[in-house]
């Protein structure tokens, strides 16, 4: 792997290449264990949708609902050392997973993996921003939604590949070499800090907040009487949490850096592409499998298109956004998103191959945006609350995904025959090009190369 910080001491880019390698495991370790449910379902005995709402909601559940305290975490006890606590934590829950005798200690195991995971990223993303200078910035964090992407795509097919070769409780041992390797790169690392925070850790403000995501994000996942009061109570505890933080000594969110135009307009950016990104994910293969009886490894094939295009993206755009700034290649990805999606939405889905390049589209547009709105958003803020920061971009990330996915479930019809299939995915992918337009008008908000050239950290410390 690159170092992503070229100008950076060598020990520091060697810090900083472990400290990605741990955060590529967070979105690895969401996917990779999809395939082993089947197996893990006949090891204990117990119905695979149980299996999956044991092992896959609950780690999406912790790594939405932790991602704001872990960052605010950093932001006391030094990014550096939160850093290695992630990783302590992922190993722990990966050995317990291997141990595990029963699905109720594997679930267990899962929340600790999700729970070092968002301990983890928010700490990479602040060491990023805190640790390079602003005109490296940019090409570090399009490395970093490159890596992200990949080891969320990659994650089926390695563990497929493990558990045809290993069993199930490879997908959990897998972690421990990728750990070590990141642990020795980020051994070199001084991690003491210099300032101790004078107020107390919110532990009522972070209660409040993981409470209200999980009930928001359990809400919204439903379809039946309760959800809307799941999403009431979510409401409600949210409304609480403002509150209080409002008067917090130490808050784990200071509302205040929405004040920023830039980090407020970058973080929706990332949320609304991945709302239409993850989206699609879903939609397409259902669709596709209804209109043209497609399978997985046909659709899995097309979908590749999406995930290169925006892995190779990625890596350019970082370097582009560094020449050119945020506004504009934010604003031309966001452009050819829509172009992508205006071509879902007049096609009339006549076969399959008609989605790549609708798809390569939205990958390149995506891949240029990211970067672009990460740099411009984490730019904007403080060295001192880069972790909160970056606590609240991850969870938002995370979050448009789930508003996509239950949009889709309330929308899509896939037992009414083809054509309300098909009107279905027209609602869908309009719906989608006013999410991408709202996008556009966020990525016009975001500054020029100027406004993000001048920025300088006021600390090199976490």
């Amino acid at each position: 792997m690159a170092d992503p910080g070229p100008r950076a001491p060598s020990s520091k880019g060697r810090g900083l290449t472990g400290a990605l390698l741990a955060a590529a495991l967070m979105p690895l370790n969401s996917t990779m264990v999809a395939v082993a449910v089947p197996s893990i379902a006949r090891t204990f005995d117990h119905d695979p949708a149980d299996v999956t709402q044991a092992l896959v909601a609950t780690y999406l559940i912790a790594a939405i609902a932790l991602q704001g305290p872990g960052g605010k975490l950093g932001d006391r006890l030094g990014h550096w050392r939160v850093c290695v606590l992630g990783q302590v934590v992922i190993a722990t829950g990966a050995v317990v997973g291997f141990v595990a005798p029963s699905l109720p200690v594997l679930a267990g195991s899962r929340i600790l993996m999700a729970t070092g995971g968002a301990l983890a990223v928010p700490a990479t993303v602040a060491l990023l921003r805190i640790e390079l200078p602003p005109d490296r910035r940019a090409r570090a964090f399009g490395m970093f939604g490159a890596i992200m992407a990949s080891a969320a795509a990659l994650g089926p097919i390695i563990g497929g590949i493990l558990v045809d070769a290993f069993g199930w409780q490879a997908v959990f041992v897998a972690n421990l070499p990728v750990l070590l390797v990141a642990a020795i790169l980020v051994a070199a690392i001084d991690r003491l800090r210099t300032t101790r925070p004078a107020a107390a850790f919110d532990w009522p403000g972070s209660l409040l907040l993981t409470a209200a995501l999980a009930l928001l994000v359990i809400g919204a996942e439903r379809t039946d009487e309760l959800a809307a009061l799941l999403v009431g109570g979510g409401l409600v505890l949210m409304a609480g949490f403002a509150a209080r933080e409002r008067h917090a000594a130490d808050p784990v969110i200071a509302f205040a850096i929405f004040g920023s135009r830039a980090f407020t307009a970058g973080t929706l950016l990332i949320c609304l592409q991945n709302l239409v990104m993850y989206a699609l994910i879903f939609e397409l293969p259902l669709v596709l499998e209804q209109l043209f009886d497609l399978g997985a490894r046909e659709t899995g094939q097309l979908l590749i298109f999406l995930m290169v295009a925006m892995v190779l993206m990625s890596l350019v755009a970082g370097r582009l956004t560094e020449r050119l700034g945020p506004r504009t290649l934010a604003v031309t990805g966001s452009l050819v998103c829509l172009a992508g999606m205006a071509i879902l939405v007049v096609q009339d889905v006549a076969s399959p191959g008609q989605v790549r390049l609708p798809l390569a589209l939205l990958g390149v547009g995506i891949g240029l945006c990211s970067p672009a709105a990460q740099t411009a958003s984490l730019s904007a803020i403080r060295p001192e609350q880069s972790g909160m920061a970056a606590g609240v971009s991850s969870t938002m990330r995370y979050l448009g995904g789930v508003a996509g996915i239950a949009f889709l479930g309330r929308v899509l019809e896939l037992r009414e025959g083809p054509a309300a299939v098909r009107d279905s995915h027209h609602t869908v992918t309009v719906a989608f090009t006013c999410v991408l337009l709202a996008g556009l008008a966020c990525a016009a908000l975001l500054p020029g190369r100027s406004a993000v050239a001048a920025d300088e950290p006021q600390s090199t410390r976490p």
